[in-house]
């Protein structure tokens, strides 16, 4: 393995025990590149050609508050496939906020879990108070990366083969745009929204294939709510005003607390991706931390994502005291998304609700050609009890109701696992998922390449460092980049 390293950025931190800056959650500061990877299992299917691109919280300074894992600096990680050959890189996206406490040499904003009055300058996002860490989500869109933030930030753009950070996007509106935005393969588009804490509450925008925003529109809520995550079909894109969002009498003090509002009920909004009028339908109240596919059926718009059955859950039994309730809201068996179908009826305004399975699922994933169209196939991830960190796969075919799971070894967890395609592939699932192992039994991690068809391992690749865990990836594959030079 060939490796060459980056200047070391400032960092403060010191010893802690923090649940979520320890194991596999340690931040990792290192950048490098490092070429000539080592095949550990399997070998590398020629086949596979492109970049998977991880992002990651890698908190530089010690935190004024405390800490959310939500909380920490951006640091993209991807590998490159091709001919066979993989190479990896990784780098911090240079936000504003980033490069400011660089200067610093310190933390100058307050987190997630912190009350009004803690950080140092004016933040950013819905919450109003954040650093804007580009940390959530990546997508790719007209041969560039977007970063984007979980509480709506600038839209950062990356170069997704060098990683070189390229400022923030130009078609970004002054309300930040959420995480979650969505690329539509059949168009170039990319659909966004975003949400605030002043009317009207929420925007839905669409980007051409060429990065010029073509619409941008409100869609009244309300009042202030906190939607995650969207879906389209061909024709419409799917937001949401869902139960669980700040308590109002507190916002009133700047202290943001998030609580079910009982008695009210889930809202989807359909809304033409051309713009117009949105088309609202009601459900069973639940928080949908993430979405997988939508599409239409007849007069049905049929939508696709993980219910959840208790979005407030109460302090976690076995978790530290500090650390209990910050817990609880990242442990997927105390919140138990459960894979979940909505069909909501244009002709008679109708929604009908399905339970798919009944085990603890999120983070779901599919063959991105099918984005927006029927599609058969799903993976989604398990997670460990008690903790953010996911421990297997769960491969479901939407047609005859089978699934498949491939469990990891205690101690290994995995990374959100994007769909490769196989190039000129005809069946839906004939490729293979990518994902990012960390091993705390060994202290390293590696790259994972699983047969989409079979659920089995087809090569396991060493990484050069331990990475930390984080949210959100995405593969791209060789078109979708810009060209090589």
């Amino acid at each position: 393995m060939k490796i060459a390293r980056q200047p070391s950025v400032k960092t403060s931190l010191g010893v802690t025990d923090h649940p979520y800056m320890t194991g596999a959650w340690t931040p990792q500061h290192e950048e490098l590149d490092a070429e000539d990877l080592m095949v550990l299992e399997g070998a590398i299917p020629p086949q596979l050609d492109g970049v998977y691109l991880r992002n990651t919280e890698n908190p530089a300074h010690e935190p004024l508050g405390r800490y959310h894992p939500f909380d920490g600096d951006g640091m993209v990680h991807q590998i490159e496939f091709r001919g066979g050959q993989a190479r990896y890189r990784n780098r911090f996206i240079r936000t504003r906020g980033f490069e400011a406490e660089q200067e610093a040499g310190q933390s100058l904003w307050g987190g997630l879990a912190d009350g009004p009055g803690v950080s140092l300058r004016p933040g950013f996002g819905a919450h109003g108070a954040l650093k804007d860490t580009a940390s959530t989500d990546i997508v790719v869109h007209a041969g560039e990366a977007i970063a984007t933030f979980y509480q709506c930030g600038e839209a950062y753009r990356l170069d997704p083969l060098t990683l070189e950070t390229l400022g923030p996007a130009s078609w970004a509106p002054l309300d930040g745009v959420s995480a979650h935005a969505k690329v539509d393969p059949a168009t170039g588009e990319l659909l966004f929204f975003n949400y605030s804490k002043h009317a009207p509450y929420m925007h839905f925008g669409v980007v051409d294939a060429s990065g010029r925003r073509r619409l941008y529109q409100p869609v009244p809520l309300p009042g202030p709510r906190l939607p995650h995550d969207m879906a389209f079909s061909q024709n419409w894109a799917i937001l949401n005003d869902l139960p669980v969002f700040w308590d109002a009498g507190l916002l009133e003090r700047d202290i943001h607390a998030v609580r079910l509002h009982k008695g009210l009920p889930s809202r989807f909004a359909l809304v033409p991706r051309k713009g117009g009028q949105p088309r609202w339908f009601e459900a069973a109240p639940t928080y949908v931390l993430h979405f997988l596919n939508a599409y239409e059926e007849g007069d049905e718009v049929v939508v696709d994502g993980y219910f959840q059955e208790n979005p407030t859950p109460r302090p976690l039994a076995d978790a530290p005291e500090q650390y209990a309730h910050l817990m609880a809201y990242l442990d997927e068996h105390s919140f138990r998304p459960k894979l979940h179908r909505w069909r909501f009826n244009l002709a008679t305004g109708e929604t009908v609700e399905q339970r798919l399975d009944d085990r603890v699922l999120e983070f779901g994933m599919f063959n991105q050609a099918w984005a927006g169209k029927p599609y058969r196939y799903a993976y989604s991830t398990t997670a460990k009890p008690g903790w953010f960190l996911f421990d297997g796969f769960v491969k479901h075919d939407l047609v005859t109701g089978e699934s498949w799971s491939l469990k990891l070894p205690e101690g290994r967890y995995a990374s959100e696992a994007p769909f490769a395609g196989r190039p000129g592939a005809t069946d839906e699932d004939d490729g293979w998922l990518v994902s990012f192992i960390i091993d705390e039994n060994t202290g390293t991690s590696e790259c994972l390449v699983v047969d989409a068809r079979t659920m089995d391992v087809t090569c396991r690749i060493a990484l050069p460092h331990k990475i930390s865990s984080g949210t959100h990836s995405v593969w791209a594959g060789r078109g979708e980049l810009k060209p090589l030079p």
